[in-house]
């Protein structure tokens, strides 16, 4: 059913609007999936906090005029479906890297981070990117290991100290004495 002129502002706006707000931004061909596959696909990227939208390609580029994902309007071609990531940059990329790997219709057309648009070859490297989770612990331990490998520094003399009267300690009971 075509959609009016009124719908199709409304559905450009909702788009323009996910992609402000989205750092993240994956764009693949949906074709060849059946309707179950696609139920999973929405379960999973609503568990990994993805959203999956599907919209005409004229609509998509009309929506990501002015954004930072104008960059992927040349590569919507065909039936394609969008997956936005408001949180983490990795999130989409690692929901569709897994996706593919078990349903081989699902074919990836492009990655975008910020003002950048990345082939499928690039895919599995932004999926292995850390969560925020993850680098903000990577971080935490690297701030911590001079401070935690100066005060080892700092005791070690009165722990070498023990480790010596323990061990005259030992040999003196195995003498009997």
């Amino acid at each position: 059913m075509p959609l009016n002129l009124k719908q199709k502002t409304v559905i450009v706006e909702q788009v323009a609007a996910r992609a402000n707000a989205a750092i993240a931004l994956v764009a693949v061909d949906y074709c060849g999936l059946t309707s179950p596959q696609m139920t999973l696909l929405r379960q999973k990227a609503r568990q990994a906090n993805v959203h999956l939208q599907i919209v005409r390609n004229t609509l998509a580029r009309r929506a990501f005029k002015d954004t930072h994902f104008e960059c992927v309007s040349e590569k919507l071609v065909g039936p394609v479906l969008l997956a936005f990531s408001t949180e983490e940059p990795s999130s989409p990329a690692r929901l569709m890297q897994d996706f593919a790997k078990e349903h081989d219709a699902l074919e990836i057309k492009a990655l975008s981070l910020g003002d950048t648009v990345f082939g499928k070859e690039k895919l599995s490297f932004v999926a292995q990117l850390p969560t925020r989770t993850e680098a903000l612990s990577r971080l935490l331990g690297t701030l911590q290991a001079p401070i935690t490998q100066f005060v080892r520094t700092l005791a070690e003399p009165q722990a070498k100290l023990v480790r010596v009267l323990a061990a005259i300690r030992d040999k003196k009971t195995e003498q009997g004495e």
